[in-house]
């Protein structure tokens, strides 16, 4: 059975008198800092010295140089994956150094001496700082890659509880395992639903149902985003009682329909190159010539034309149009 982690399960004590430092500023590590500092944690951020080390100034934290890290018993890396074994970082046996992704430990990219952990929240980074706020925490993929001291598992369940990781469960997974199912939602999920998206705006479309329509129905209501809402709070066959019978026959009856389309050897190739390496190698190459790849792909699918249409129909529909009433 897979090892889910609480917050009985922490000792805050595990880390007293430690000293701790986050790794980089930006949308997970000012989350991580003020998390931590607000659960007792004395924090130090290090960082470069740009905006960012100004806004962890700003803040009320003692800053310092990436390096500078390097003394301390706790290191939180909290930079994106392909700038981690780049980092001025050097790490003692006796020390834990703690990642919020897989991706470099899975990959080996990156592997520093002592102990080292991994902390994943399910949750993007200014989420973390919310969710905390709120008292409500948010699910983590936790896991032990080095103990060295044997105190790695007790210091990392210390940062996880402090960072509110633990407050709805921490799932044990290796880091290859986070990595692969997270770049899998990324590389193989989101396409796939990309194209069906785009293939239901075309058929409706088609029966003359204007844009705006379409565009309320998918995102601009915020009922999609709302119903996953209830479907997280209290599970599929309770929340389609909330549906009319019309709808809950509808989509009953309907499924199967697309069972002719097999999508699985597809998504299998594409978890196959994730698992295997092979984008990894990708994303080094990629990272080394400067993102050319990326910015033009982001000029195609996410451009300024898009950007336009998308500006165009919030404006005139949707919470903007509330805050003018």
């Amino acid at each position: 059975m897979t090892k889910i982690y609480y917050e009985s399960d922490a000792d805050p004590a595990a880390i007293a008198g430690q000293t701790v430092a986050v790794v980089g500023y930006g949308n997970q590590g000012r989350s991580w800092a003020l998390n931590l500092r607000d659960s007792g944690v004395d924090v130090r951020v290090c960082v470069r010295a740009d905006a960012s080390r100004e806004q962890a100034r700003v803040d009320g934290f003692s800053t310092g140089e990436i390096a500078d890290a390097s003394r301390c018993d706790v290191v939180c890396v909290l930079v994106p994956d392909d700038a981690i074994p780049h980092l001025p970082l050097e790490r003692r046996d006796t020390d834990l150094t703690i990642v919020a992704s897989g991706y470099c430990l899975a990959f080996d990219r990156w592997r520093p001496a002592g102990d080292i952990a991994m902390i994943a929240p399910r949750m993007l980074g200014p989420e973390v700082r919310l969710c905390y706020e709120e008292g409500i925490g948010f699910i983590t993929a936790l896991s032990v890659e080095t103990d060295v001291t044997g105190t790695a598992l007790a210091r990392t369940l210390a940062v996880a509880v402090a960072i509110g990781g633990l407050a709805q469960g921490a799932i044990e997974l290796s880091a290859k395992q986070e990595a692969v199912l997270d770049l899998a939602v990324e590389q193989v999920l989101s396409p796939a639903l990309t194209h069906v998206s785009q293939s239901f705006v075309g058929a409706m479309l088609a029966e003359g149902i204007p844009l705006e329509a379409v565009m309320t129905e998918l995102v601009l209501s915020g009922e999609v985003e709302r119903n996953y809402r209830i479907l997280k709070d209290i599970g599929f066959a309770r929340q389609l009682e909330f549906h009319s019978p019309t709808s809950q026959y509808g989509q009953l009856s309907r499924r199967g329909s697309f069972d002719h389309l097999d999508l699985a050897p597809t998504m299998r190739q594409l978890t196959s190159d994730i698992a295997s390496g092979k984008f990894a190698d990708e994303w080094d190459a990629e990272s080394a010539s400067g993102y050319a790849r990326l910015r033009e792909l982001k000029s195609q699918h996410a451009g300024p034309d898009i950007e336009a249409l998308e500006e165009d129909i919030r404006d005139r529909l949707g919470p903007r149009v509330a805050k003018r009433s």
